[in-house]
C-alpha cells in the first residue's frame, strides 16, 4: 500500500527547464547492472548467495608498497597487526571482474560512468609511495587514506595535530538542509560546473506526523520551492539529485557512492556513515563543500588518530551500536576532536559492514573526524549486494592500501573485549553519558528520570539498515507470538527506499506494524527534530528511547523536559514492549496475554537479505550532459531563500568595545546556536533564518534562554533582535563560551547568523573542530582564553577590545582587554589555531571573498 501510494505522488513529467519531475518505477537491479556494465564497469560475477558467497580466486592486478623500518616512540602505541580469516580470504575475484578491473576503467557509482575508481587508486598508490619515503615508518590506516589524498607529497608537512594538509578530496555529498546555503554559496562563486563528483539527497525537509505517505506528500507539497531550486542547481552545475523519499542521505552513499580508501566530505556531521566501506568521510560546514566543488584543494588539521582494538565477538544483546556507545562514555563529547578513531583486530570480522557505518556515524558524538576500518570481507559482501562487483574487485587488489601497516602507531589506544560487552543506554541530554544497561535501572531511579517510556522511535541514519531491521522484527515476531503489543507510541524510519522496498518485501513491516508501529518516510525526521509531537505538551517532563545518534534538550521535540536516550535498535524495540526504562531484557520478562511470564530471546537478523535488495521508486535525477542553459529561479520575495551578498572586509583595525552579546553558561552545541526542527525551512534564507540565532543558549547572566540585556537601552529582550540592533548602531558585538563551544551539527548557520548580524568574534574555552572551522570560513574571529579559568573574568555587561590584529599571525596570541562598567580594565591572552590561509579569509571577509579574489586573479593572469 505504502508503495502504490508513494508511486501516485511521485510520477510526473522528466525534468525540465528547472522544474522538479517524479520519475515512475525504478528499472530492476538487473537493468542497473547492465547499465553500469555499459558503461564501462565489469559484468556482475556469478556467486552462491546474495551475500557474496564463495568466490574463485584468480589472477589480479598487485600494488606494491615501500614500507621503511621506524624506530618507534614510547610516546604512542604501537600495535601488531596479526592477519584474519577475512584478511586473508581478501583477494578472492571472479575472472571477468578481475579484468575489467584492471583492463577497463570502473566507475565510483554506476550513476558516475565518467568517473574512475581505477585511476583513483593509481593516483593514492603514487601519493603513498613519497609518503612512505618521507615518513619512514609504519602508517595507520587513517594516515594512507588522508596522506594518500594529498595535493603536494613532496612537500606537505605531516605532523599529527600540527601540520595543516591541502587534501583533493573523491566527492562531495550535501543533504537538502544545508546543500541550499552550499549551492548558493557556489552560485555566488561563478563557477560553471562542480569539479568533483558531488550529490544532494533531499532527506532534512520531511516533517513525522502522520506516515510515511501523508508526511512526504506534505513535504513535497511546502517544500517545493526548495525542492525546485536544488534540482535546478544540481542539473545547472552537474550534481547528482535524489528526491524526497529516496533516503537518508548516509545510507543512500553507503549503497551507491561510498567506497574502500576513499575521502569524502559531506555537509552532515554523521558523514563518517560511509565508514562502513572503509571510506574516510569527514563533516564539514559548506564553503569547505564550495573549495572542493570548485577544484580547489581542501585544508584539514593533520588529525591524531585514536587506535581502538576490538577481540572476541558479539553475544547476545550486544550490538555494533554498543561499540560506540561505550567508546562515547569513554572519550565524552569531545575526546576525539581532531582526531580520527581507527578500529582493527580480530574483532572487527564479527561487525556487519551496516554495523561499522552505525559506529562511524554515531563517532561524530565524540568530536572525532572521522572513523575508519579496515577493508574486509563484510565491505566485499556488501558491494557485491550493492551491484558493485567491480568496486570490490579492485579493492581485493588494493588491500595492502586498506589497512594498517604492521606496527604502526596510534596517539591513544583502548581495547575493547567484544565477548565481554553488555548492551548499553546513554542519555539523557548528551551521548557521552553512557549505562552499561545492567546498571541503567539504578540510575533512572537515583536520577529521578522519568520511568515511563512515551515513545519508542527506531530508525536515523545511525540505524535503519536491512540488518537492523530484521533484528526489529525478531524482537516484535516474539511479541506476536505472545499476543502482545507495544506498550509505547513505537515509530519506524526506514533509512532508504532501498530498504524500505526491500523490508515492506519481506513482511518485516507487516510485523512491526502488527505490534503498532508506525512507518515513516524514508528521511531524517524526528532525529533532527522534524517530528509534530502531539502526544506530550511541551514542557512536560518525559521519556523518549531511540536508536538515534544525538539527544541534546530540545533536539527531537522541541521539549527541553523531554530525556531522550540512545541504544540499539533491538533493545529499543525491547522497551517499546516493556514500556519501561528499567527494563532489562537479559533478565527481566515481559507477560503475555494469557497473563504468563515470558523472557525475550536474543535478537537476530541477517546482515543482507538472502532475496537481494528490491531498489524499489527510481528517485534519483542524473544531472544533463550540458546543464548550462537551465535557468536558476529565486523570487526576491521568497522567504524560503535569499541571494546571498558578500560580507565585508577587514577594515585594518583592531575591535574597540564590543558588546558581549550573550555569555552562554555550559553545552552550547550548533542546535543551542541555530536550532533545526521547524527553523530548517529558512536554511536558503539567511536573514530569516538569523531569527533563531542563540535562541537556544543559556544566558550565564540570568540561567534563562533567548533573553539577554540590550546595552543600549538596558532591556532584556530576545537574542536576535539585541543582535539587529546592535547591528543596526554599527555596535560590533561578541560571545563569550564554555568548554567544547559549537559541538554537533556540522550546520554553517550557526557561523553565518553571526557574522550576518554584526558579531565578529566568539571567544570560548574550547571548540568543536567542524564550528571552529566554519567560523574561520565566515571571517569570524574563533578565539580560546589563553587561561580557560579567564572565563569567570568576563562578565555580559562588560565591553571588550580585541587588539594585535595588524600582527595577526599563527601561533601569536592576541590581547582581549575587558572594560568594565566602572572603568576598571583586565588585559587577557586569547589565542587562535589560524595558519597563513585562514588569515587571508578573514583579511578578505570569508573564504568565499578569498576564492573570488584568487579567480578574478588568475582570469586577469
Amino acid at each position: 500500500m505504502i508503495a502504490s501510494a508513494r508511486r501516485a505522488a511521485l510520477h510526473c513529467s522528466p525534468f525540465v527547464s528547472g522544474s522538479l519531475a517524479w520519475p515512475g518505477k525504478a528499472s530492476s537491479a538487473a537493468t542497473a547492472t547492465a547499465a553500469v556494465g555499459s558503461a564501462g564497469c565489469a559484468q556482475r560475477p556469478e556467486r552462491s548467495s546474495a551475500s557474496g558467497g564463495p568466490l574463485t580466486v584468480v589472477g589480479r592486478r598487485r600494488w606494491h608498497s615501500r614500507a621503511r623500518v621506524y624506530s618507534g616512540t614510547s610516546a604512542f602505541h604501537r600495535v601488531s597487526m596479526s592477519s584474519t580469516s577475512g584478511e586473508r580470504g581478501m583477494h578472492a575475484a571472479t575472472s571477468s571482474s578481475s579484468s575489467a578491473a584492471t583492463a577497463a576503467g570502473v566507475p565510483m557509482s554506476r550513476f558516475e560512468p565518467n568517473t574512475d575508481l581505477r585511476k583513483a587508486y593509481e593516483r593514492m598508490e603514487k601519493t603513498l609511495a613519497v609518503v612512505r619515503k618521507r615518513l619512514n615508518r609504519p602508517l595507520t590506516l587513517a594516515e594512507k587514506i588522508v596522506y594518500g589524498h594529498l595535493d603536494d607529497p613532496e612537500t606537505a608537512e605531516m605532523v599529527r595535530g600540527k601540520s595543516y594538509l591541502k587534501l583533493r578530496p573523491d566527492r562531495v555529498a550535501m543533504q537538502d538542509a544545508t546543500a541550499q546555503m552550499a549551492t548558493l554559496q557556489f552560485v555566488s562563486a561563478g563557477i560553471p560546473h562542480v569539479q568533483v563528483p558531488t550529490t544532494i539527497h533531499c532527506d532534512h525537509l520531511i516533517t513525522a506526523q502522520s506516515g510515511a505517505r501523508e508526511d512526504l506528500e506534505r513535504a513535497i507539497n511546502q517544500n517545493k520551492e526548495v525542492y525546485d531550486f536544488l534540482s535546478s542547481s544540481a542539473a545547472k552545475y552537474g550534481m547528482g539529485f535524489w528526491r524526497p523519499g529516496s533516503g537518508i542521505i548516509h545510507q543512500v552513499v553507503l549503497e551507491n557512492y561510498a567506497f574502500p580508501g576513499g575521502l569524502m566530505i559531506g555537509t552532515d556531521s554523521h558523514t563518517p556513515n560511509a565508514a562502513g566501506l572503509g571510506m574516510a568521510a569527514i563533516g564539514v560546514g559548506g564553503a569547505d563543500a564550495v573549495d572542493v566543488m570548485a577544484g580547489l584543494p581542501w585544508e584539514l588539521k593533520a588529525p591524531k588518530v585514536i587506535g581502538v582494538r576490538l577481540t572476541g565477538e558479539l553475544r547476545n544483546w550486544a550490538s555494533p551500536k554498543d561499540i560506540i556507545l561505550k567508546v562515547a562514555g569513554i572519550l565524552t563529547v569531545k575526546g576525539g576532536t581532531g582526531a580520527i578513531i581507527e578500529y582493527f583486530g580480530p574483532g572487527v570480522e564479527s561487525i556487519s559492514c551496516t554495523g561499522m557505518a552505525s559506529i562511524g556515524n554515531l563517532g561524530a558524538e565524540v568530536g572525532a573526524t572521522t572513523t575508519v576500518f579496515p577493508y574486509n570481507r563484510r565491505m566485499r559482501d556488501y558491494l557485491h549486494a550493492t551491484q558493485r562487483q567491480a568496486v570490490a574487485a579492485l579493492a581485493d587488489g588494493f588491500v595492502e592500501h586498506l589497512r594498517p601497516d604492521e606496527n604502526a602507531v596510534y596517539d591513544r589506544l583502548i581495547d575493547i573485549n567484544l565477548s565481554e560487552l553488555e548492551p548499553y543506554v546513554n542519555g539523557p541530554f548528551t551521548p557521552d553519558l553512557a549505562h552499561p544497561l545492567s546498571k541503567l535501572g539504578e540510575a533512572v531511579h537515583k536520577n529521578g528520570w522519568p520511568v515511563e517510556i512515551t515513545v519508542s522511535l527506531i530508525g536515523s541514519c545511525n540505524n535503519s539498515s536491512y540488518e537492523d531491521m530484521k533484528k526489529v522484527e525478531s524482537v516484535c515476531q516474539q511479541a506476536l507470538d505472545h499476543g502482545i503489543k507495544a506498550k509505547t507510541m513505537f515509530t519506524v524510519t526506514p533509512g532508504s527506499e532501498q530498504v524500505r522496498a526491500t523490508i515492506e518485501r519481506d513482511g518485516i513491516i507487516e510485523k512491526m506494524t502488527a505490534v503498532g508501529g508506525l512507518v515513516l518516510a524514508n528521511a531524517c525526521g524526528p532525529c533532527i527534530g522534524q517530528w509534530n509531537r502531539k502526544d506530550v505538551p511541551k514542557g512536560e517532563k518525559n521519556t523518549i528511547i531511540t536508536s538515534f545518534n544525538r539527544n541534546f534538550a530540545q533536539r527531537n521535540d522541541g521539549n527541553p523536559m523531554t530525556h531522550s536516550f540512545l541504544a540499539s535498535p533491538e533493545l529499543v524495540a525491547a522497551f517499546a514492549l516493556a514500556g519501561r526504562l528499567d527494563f532489562n531484557p537479559a533478565t527481566d520478562p515481559l507477560t503475555d496475554k494469557d497473563g504468563k511470564q515470558f523472557m525475550l530471546k536474543n535478537p537476530h537478523g541477517e546482515e543482507l537479505p538472502a532475496r537481494g535488495f528490491d531498489p524499489g521508486q527510481n528517485l534519483f535525477q542524473a544531472p544533463p550532459p550540458d546543464g548550462s542553459q537551465v535557468e536558476l529561479k529565486v523570487n526576491p520575495q521568497s522567504d524560503r531563500l535569499q541571494l546571498l551578498q558578500p560580507f565585508a572586509p577587514w577594515d585594518g583595525r583592531d575591535i574597540e568595545r564590543a558588546a558581549i552579546l550573550i555569555k552562554v553558561r555550559g553545552k552550547c552545541t550548533t542546535d543551542h546556536i541555530s536550532m533545526a526542527g521547524p527553523w530548517l525551512k529558512y536554511r536558503g534564507h539567511l536573514d530569516n533564518i538569523s531569527n533563531n540565532m542563540f535562541i537556544g543558549a543559556i544566558n550565564a547572566e540570568n540561567g534563562k534562554a533567548n533573553e539577554v540585556r540590550n546595552l543600549l537601552t538596558g532591556e532584556y529582550g530576545p537574542v536576535p533582535a539585541t543582535a539587529r540592533a546592535y547591528k543596526e548602531a554599527q555596535l560590533p558585538w561578541v560571545v563569550i563560551g564554555d568548554d567544547n563551544y559549537g559541538e554537533g551539527s556540522s550546520r554553517e548557520h550557526a557561523a553565518l547568523e553571526p557574522r550576518y548580524l554584526g558579531g565578529v568574534a566568539i571567544i570560548a574555552r574550547s571548540f568543536a573542530r567542524i564550528h571552529e572551522t566554519n567560523l574561520k570560513k565566515q571571517g569570524m574571529l574563533p578565539l580560546t582564553f589563553a587561561d580557560p579559568a579567564d572565563y569567570d573574568k568576563v562578565d555580559p555587561a562588560d565591553r571588550v577590545s580585541i587588539r594585535g590584529l595588524a600582527q595577526l599571525a599563527p601561533n601569536q596570541p592576541l590581547t582581549l582587554v575587558v572594560h568594565k562598567p566602572d572603568g576598571k580594565e583586565v588585559s587577557l591572552s586569547v589565542q587562535h589555531t589560524m595558519n597563513e590561509s585562514q588569515i587571508e579569509w578573514y583579511k578578505a571577509g570569508s573564504a568565499l571573498n578569498k576564492m573570488k579574489e584568487n579567480l578574478r586573479g588568475k582570469a586577469v593572469a
